[in-house]
């Protein structure tokens, strides 16, 4: 038989050794993806750096709204109460002036009199009147008053 020599070339293609190709390419991506993501962890860093520090603020700045508001609150408190105890010293006030003004306006219904029929009866009770017209005679009716241990008693 006769022999045939032929030269046959594979089907798929031979790897190249050259180094300086499509793996240099490769090499650059990856220096190019480490680079973003390196570039995007300090991004993040920093904006959650940021974010602490702001909150830290948020916080302290909370703590002395708080604290305001309670000092606000406190005050108030006890205002209230001041007012509480003022309102009832006046209701007892004006009860104890109401009583007065009724004593006062019962007297005054009683009878009415002369001057002279006043003086008579209170002499018959060991008393005086006394009619008193400026600040000068006061003063010297006063003076005797307490020099002879008599008290008046004004109307």
């Amino acid at each position: 038989m006769e022999e045939i020599y032929a030269n046959i070339e594979p089907a798929s293609p031979k790897r190249s050794t050259n180094h300086t190709g499509p793996r240099s390419s490769k090499r650059r991506f990856h220096s190019v993806d480490f680079l973003c993501l390196g570039l995007l962890s300090v991004f993040l860093l920093v904006g959650l750096v940021t974010l602490g520090v702001l909150y830290h603020d948020s916080a302290v700045e909370l703590s002395a709204v708080k604290e305001n508001l309670t000092e606000r609150l406190q005050a108030s408190n006890d205002e209230l109460s001041s007012m509480t105890e003022e309102r009832d010293q006046l209701k007892a006030n004006l009860t104890e002036m109401t009583k007065k003004r009724d004593r006062l306006e019962s007297l005054s219904k009683q009878k009415s009199g002369s001057w002279d029929e006043g003086r008579k009866d209170c002499k018959g009770r060991g008393a005086d009147l006394v009619v008193i017209n400026s600040p000068e005679e006061q003063v010297q009716c006063d003076l005797v008053c307490s020099q002879m241990n008599v008290k008046i008693h004004p109307l």
